[in-house]
């Protein structure tokens, strides 16, 4: 473990490296806004399967087994988790005294505001990649639960009531979510709906595939994602926020919150687990 690295409740077990435990089902949420679909029931059912489940067979920490009554994070873990320091919020980027920063008063995003929950540094990033490319699908309820949390932290209940934003996960594209079987954003929003009560709703679509964002430079990823989204439906006069597991450059966030004010949102904010940090100057 290097040094700087968040340190864990049990430091001594390798478990999460060798594939760890995973426990639990994902929650779902109840769609409220929009018509029922197959994922919002199955969803449903299964928030019901795992809470039953935790009542039942004892639970681990998944970052160091250590038992917890409830859950998939021990508070210590939890405790250990890297958090952002004042922010731009607009685009989440770490800024003194948290005011709007120098790139987004330059060149606004398509989006209002943005949170994030953590910081895309050890161990966040191990449990989202576990999520995303080892199908550990439960993290998908951790990742929900964290993001709600950093809501209600920074939102008050009244305004977030008021404004009752409607959550939209980002879409993969049919031939990427066939490839991967399911899309982490739409179980990170299910989670992060239900425990805010607010509504949910698939109301962009992804119509073609694109190449994957990671490692390419920013203007590559700029135009790699242009025009890549669409709105299923009319959004008129309603607050959408943008539901993913990480924010890079924002550059598909920025594509995402493009279609979604063309189809006639009336705001657009973001909610991402976590925020990418750009690097430490040498």
């Amino acid at each position: 473990m290097s040094r700087g690295t968040p340190r864990l409740s049990n430091p001594h077990t390798a478990s999460f490296y060798n594939g760890g435990t995973q426990c639990g089902a994902v929650r779902g949420t109840d769609a409220t806004d929009a018509p029922a679909t197959a994922f919002t029931w199955w969803a449903r059912l299964a928030g019901l399967a795992r809470r039953q489940a935790q009542r039942l067979l004892p639970q681990c920490c998944a970052l160091c087994v250590a038992p917890v009554p409830e859950g998939l994070i021990c508070d210590a873990c939890l405790a250990a988790l890297p958090t952002l320091a004042p922010a731009c919020p607009r685009c989440a980027l770490p800024v003194p005294g948290g005011n709007v920063c120098g790139a987004c008063l330059a060149d606004p995003p398509p989006f209002e505001a943005t949170l994030a929950a953590h910081a895309y540094a050890f161990p966040v990033d191990r449990l989202l990649q576990a999520l995303k490319y080892q199908g550990r699908l439960a993290l998908g309820e951790w990742a929900g639960v964290a993001l709600a949390q950093r809501v209600r932290r920074a939102l008050p209940e009244r305004s977030l009531r008021e404004r009752t934003p409607l959550l939209v996960p980002l879409p993969l594209s049919a031939a990427r979510q066939r490839e991967r079987g399911f899309n982490q954003a739409q179980l990170i929003a299910a989670a992060a709906a239900r425990a805010l009560a607010l509504p949910l709703a698939d109301a962009l679509a992804r119509p073609r595939a694109t190449a994957p964002q990671a490692g390419l430079p920013w203007q590559e990823r700029l135009r790699n994602v242009r025009g890549a989204f669409v709105a299923r439906r009319r959004l008129d006069g309603r607050d959408i926020v943008l539901v993913d597991d990480v924010m890079t450059t924002g550059a598909t966030l920025r594509a995402a919150a493009v279609a979604a004010t063309a189809a006639g949102a009336r705001r657009v904010d973001c909610w991402v687990v976590a925020r990418t940090l750009p690097p430490r100057p040498p």
